[in-house]
């Protein structure tokens, strides 16, 4: 089983995004039978059976084991990862595009950013798969505490600065046999926990006010 998977089929997306699938893609992170995943989810078999043929169908799932039980072979089945991300590419008419407008203080920049992100990775993991080699990659993730959004500027400046450096340095446009790699940096508000009695996710989300950068 993978850690991740990502989705780039519109049919597999639908398939996932199904209520009942998607339980039972997270009950089977250990390995069952459509009788077993009845019992653990509290639905009728022949419904549980059926979904799990479709997502068999658009490889969600996978046959685990087939084992003898007297006159009947029970079907063993696993999800192919632990996690699910859908990419950006199954909304390919209306998925981001960085490149439409750039900026750098805009929140939904990098949310575009991000988008692309998933879509390339997704793209890299799905064809390395298919040839059975490895994707070279490489990520940092950190977190910072600023006194005050002056501070937060000026990281963000000098952060620039280094990177830029770094790229200057490193970029050999006419390297024979060489690969292009992209590099991505982001820095955002991490979401606080929603007070009592708050609406979830929108007062998680809600950024301090003197933190808000979006125009």
């Amino acid at each position: 089983m993978l850690d991740i998977a990502v989705i780039e089929e519109p049919a597999a997306a639908e398939a996932s995004l199904d209520p009942i699938r998607s339980r039972i893609l997270a009950a089977l992170a250990d390995p069952g039978s459509a009788a077993m995943l009845a019992t653990r989810l509290g639905l009728p078999r022949q419904k549980v059976n059926y979904h799990l043929k479709e997502l068999e169908r658009h490889g969600l799932v996978e046959l685990a084991e087939e084992r003898r039980k007297g006159n009947v072979t029970e079907r063993v089945y696993r999800a192919t990862a632990a996690s699910y991300v859908i990419s950006p590419s199954v909304l390919a008419a209306v998925s981001p595009d960085p490149s439409r407008s750039p900026d750098q203080l805009s929140a939904r920049w990098l949310l575009a950013l991000g988008s692309r992100l998933v879509q390339e990775v997704g793209a890299l993991l799905t064809g390395a798969s298919r040839a059975k080699r490895r994707v070279a990659t490489f990520g940092i993730d950190a977190q910072v505490r600023f006194a005050s959004a002056a501070d937060r500027t000026a990281f963000a400046e000098e952060l620039s600065l280094a990177v830029a450096t770094l790229v200057s340095r490193y970029h050999d446009e006419s390297a024979p046999g060489g690969r292009s790699h992209r590099v991505v940096v982001g820095l955002h508000q991490i979401p606080s926990a929603p007070a009592p009695g708050a609406v979830g996710a929108v007062a998680a989300a809600a950024p301090e006010p003197d933190q808000e950068n979006e125009k």
